[in-house]
């Protein structure tokens, strides 16, 4: 009796060590979106102090380019909306219904995080308009700020915001390993 005890124990220890342990994804998505988000904010800062005009080259050349120094080992990142600037962030496809229900208000605005396909998770974490974003996407915008848009961004949409309104999302997908 006693070494059926003991064999069961171990075999229920050996199970438990082959399990894959729980990870908790919505923290993985925000731990690999931290340093794009912190990366964006510093170079958008420093965009400001040269002029909201400087700013729009930030987005529009660096923050492409820190996504896709982000984007390594399996791992892709990026920003989209429901009113583009620049239709080089359009939506992936798994992101859609997310975007449409931050957008529509049918949800909150939680991060969430999905699996995908073939193994891969996704994670969304909205974006909400800071005063200092409205000098490129407020109501009314300076004439020349107006016009550096106009030229770099012919279909934009992304102006009429307010402080506090939903901006878009930060996204990422990763493998669920």
């Amino acid at each position: 009796m006693n070494t059926r005890l003991i064999l069961a124990v171990i075999v229920t220890t050996m199970v438990a060590a082959c399990e894959r342990p729980a990870v908790d994804f919505k923290a993985k998505g925000a731990g690999l979106l931290a340093p794009f988000k912190t990366e964006l904010k510093s170079a958008l800062l420093q965009g400001m102090e040269a002029g909201p005009v400087e700013a729009i080259s930030v987005c529009s050349v660096e923050a492409p380019g820190i996504s896709a120094r982000l984007s390594v080992d399996g791992v892709l990142m990026g920003r989209s909306s429901h009113k583009l600037r620049n239709y080089n962030n359009a939506t992936p496809e798994w992101l859609a219904p997310v975007l449409r229900a931050y957008a529509d208000g049918s949800t909150g605005l939680e991060p969430v995080a999905l699996s995908i396909e073939d193994g891969r998770m996704g994670y969304a974490e909205p974006i909400v308009v800071q005063p200092m974003c409205l000098a490129c996407h407020g109501e009314s915008l300076a004439p020349e700020i107006a016009a550096k848009i106009s030229e770099a961004y012919p279909d934009d949409q992304a102006t009429g915001f307010k402080a506090g309104d939903f901006r878009g999302v930060f996204w990422v997908e990763f493998p669920e390993y």
